[in-house]
């Protein structure tokens, strides 16, 4: 895990940060392109990609992976949890926080953890109703 560096704030990225800010759906790079080409028409998707990736590093917003799925964004990073629907890929944000377990004495050769997160698997109340 690299340390947060230092970035130069842009008027993009600034108003990327802006935008991720201001929402609370984790978008993927293609939505956050969609919203921040109404305030920069000019922009490219390859500069959104880019200052969305130099953001995460520098610790100003998060990138959600998680395997099978889109990589999302999230404006907050205060320590939080996820949760995702299984139907339609929906991220949402769990509002308590939820303490990770103490694997300490659980042991990983080789390894010296320096994280862990929890993701939580749902399905949300639109994909809900259709069923």
């Amino acid at each position: 895990m690299t340390q947060p560096q230092q970035t130069r704030m842009t008027k993009q990225r600034m108003v990327i940060l802006e935008e991720l800010r201001n929402v609370h759906s984790h978008p993927t790079a293609d939505e956050v392109y969609g919203m921040v080409r109404q305030r920069l028409p000019r922009i490219s998707l390859g500069t959104v990609y880019r200052n969305l990736d130099l953001l995460a590093e520098s610790g100003d917003i998060l990138k959600l992976e998680s395997a099978g799925s889109q990589k999302r964004f999230d404006g907050n990073v205060t320590p939080h949890q996820h949760v995702r629907c299984t139907q339609c890929g929906r991220v949402g944000d769990v509002m308590e926080p939820v303490r990770l377990p103490d694997i300490s004495g659980a042991g990983a050769p080789g390894f010296i953890i320096l994280s862990g997160r929890i993701e939580f698997e749902g399905v949300c109340e639109a994909c809900a109703s259709k069923n």
